[in-house]
């Protein structure tokens, strides 16, 4: 048995299906005269499909960012006309009589090896673009040369280095029991998306590619984060049970969509959905959500060959809000940096990229890029309800700047002559906590609050969550954690101004006790939990919980919280604590 981080709830018992980080090297594919010009025609065939994906990234670039960053891809596309870097790939086919991946590696050694020689740094750092291209070339022949796996019937444990986004769109033509990661914690991308999706993940097992085949059989349990490989017949059996019950269970809980989310003695609480796209947005709906309180729209852009359109970024966020429940969509601008890097943006190493230029740091620095996102998201408003959120705000002078900045492209729309949805409320993510102590001064500018808790505990911790080494310090059970969080819920009930707890705690059970005694009344969660937070709120009351909060916000060990808030749960709602991770 095996042992990684639990991201997200469940249990799986399935078969592996690997996903090689595209220049992972393999054995090499030694191929017959006979197929030799049909795999010149397959490498032909993704030397121009790479070609058309970056002319087109370079016009987008150019237009939405800049020429300076445009000028990145415009070298990539150099290379892909070079005739000795495609003659050589070509030749190594012939000669060698070796698929086109295996060439592309041998290609990829050479230049590898010849640079190394060289002193001058700037020659050096070009191997990161001849790497890219390689890269972005076995990308497209992986994928024509999975398809007929993905056509697989088969449920399968996605075992895979880390999630990437891009990923994400061919994981859609799966059928997918679990997901295995090597790197990644529980605010990563994979269990962003596993939890989304109510996929059982585990992550943190390093190495574990090496140990594992596409075939073979698992077991792994997204509560505890034990994983076995290749397991016996009786852990086997043992599994499949407890995966038939954790399925019966969540089949029964979703029966609830109908219920209105009220506590045992009639306080209703919004339960909102976070979502990534119109397929989050529709399973919202199904389980029961009240709306979208938070649309992750940096997804769109992750997920996209080059810089989204005004017009593609219209249509886009009115599907999601089509979908959506009720049609209510809080719209998250782009959240990127850190974790989630643009190669249209440019390059930009930092030393601590969570601390660093990103969010909505990166979206004023890039003024076109931002106001084009705004005037999208306004034209959308006329399909919905919809309320703008601007994420990772520091200071009071920033949120001043933000709203000029949203006036005048207002103001842009009306002068133009364009539709835009009315009565837009403005809101911010209290992600830093900065922002945490001065949020008297910022509610005066805005219209809600919501809190970001992923990254408030990192920051509030110094500590990276997806860092294994201090990972453990990012604990929402932490009391210094739930005392700030106190402080913010309290401050905005006080103002009259709506909060949501958007973080992925606000799916956790056990912490849904002492939020829901400290007055808040509105979660925005993984459309999968959504039922199984209805289910704790319909068996809890106002007493309780404010009972339960007053003896947490009194505890000064992480261990004291949790263990009494497991004792608690277990009392109140004894069948849901088996859809709670246990760490």
């Amino acid at each position: 048995m095996k042992r990684g981080v639990p991201v997200s709830p469940g249990v799986a018992v399935a078969r592996a299906y690997c996903v090689d980080q595209v220049l992972a090297r393999r054995e090499p594919n030694t191929l017959d005269i006979a197929a030799l010009s049909g795999e010149i025609s397959r490498f032909d065939t993704a030397c121009a499909a790479a070609a058309g994906e970056l002319d087109v990234i370079i016009g987008r670039v150019t237009q939405e960012v800049g020429k300076e960053q445009a000028d990145i891809f415009q070298v990539h596309r150099l290379l892909l006309r070079d005739p000795a870097l495609i003659g050589r790939v070509k030749a190594a086919i012939l000669n060698r009589q070796v698929d086109a991946e295996s060439a592309l590696h041998e290609l990829l050694d050479e230049y590898t090896a010849a640079f190394s020689k060289i002193d001058d740094e700037y020659l050096k750092e070009r191997m990161a673009d001849i790497r890219d291209v390689v890269g972005r070339l076995l990308g497209h022949l992986s994928l024509d040369q999975q398809q007929h796996i993905l056509a697989a019937s088969e449920a399968v444990i996605i075992v895979a280095p880390e999630v990437l986004p891009s990923q994400a769109m061919m994981f859609d033509r799966l059928q997918i029991a679990g997901i295995l990661t090597e790197t990644g914690g529980p605010t990563g991308h994979a269990a962003i998306l596993s939890r989304s999706l109510g996929i059982p993940a585990v992550s943190g097992l390093r190495g574990i590619l090496r140990e594992v085949s596409t075939g073979d059989l698992i077991a792994l349990d997204g509560r505890e984060g034990h994983v076995y490989l290749r397991p016996s017949a009786e852990v086997e059996t043992a599994y499949r049970k407890l995966q038939r019950e954790y399925m019966h269970l969540r089949d029964r809980l979703i029966e609830n969509r109908d219920q209105e989310p009220i506590s045992a003695d009639g306080v209703p609480v919004e339960l909102l959905a976070n979502v990534s796209g119109p397929a989050d947005a529709a399973m919202a709906a199904r389980v029961g959500a009240g709306g979208v309180g938070l649309y992750r729209t940096e997804y769109l852009f992750l997920t996209h060959p080059s810089v989204p359109t005004e017009e593609e970024q219209l249509e886009a966020y009115k599907a999601v809000i089509e979908a959506s429940p009720n049609r209510r969509v809080t719209i998250r601008t782009l959240d990127l940096g850190g974790d989630k890097q643009l190669p249209y943006i440019g390059e930009h190493r930092e030393a601590n990229p969570f601390m660093g230029w990103r969010s909505i740091r990166l979206s004023l620095a890039h003024p076109e890029l931002f106001q084009t996102q705004l005037r999208a998201i306004y034209r959308a408003a006329r399909f919905g309800q919809v309320s703008l959120l601007l994420p990772m705000i520091s200071t009071y002078e920033e949120v001043l700047k933000l709203k000029r900045v949203i006036e005048r492209t207002q103001m842009a729309l009306r002068r133009e002559g364009v539709s835009m949805g009315q009565g837009v409320q403005l809101g911010v993510m209290i992600e830093v906590p900065a922002a945490a102590l001065c949020i008297d001064a910022i509610l005066d500018e805005v219209d809600f609050v919501s809190i970001g808790s992923n990254d408030l505990i990192q920051y509030i911790m110094a500590a990276d969550r997806d860092n294994p080494k201090v990972a453990h310090l990012c604990e929402p059970f932490n009391p210094a954690i739930l005392k700030l969080l106190n402080q913010i819920i309290k401050t905005c009930n006080q103002r009259g101004k709506p909060v949501t707890l958007c973080g992925e705690m606000a799916a956790r059970p056990r912490l849904f006790l002492p939020l829901f005694g400290m007055g808040l009344r509105k979660l925005s969660m993984s459309p999968a939990f959504v039922p199984t937070i209805k289910e704790v709120l319909r068996q809890t009351t106002v007493d309780m919980a404010a009972d339960i909060a007053e003896r947490v916000l009194r505890m000064n060990s992480l261990g004291d919280v949790r263990g009494y808030l497991t004792r608690r749960i277990r009392q109140i709602c004894p069948n849901v604590s088996m859809l709670d991770m246990r760490h």
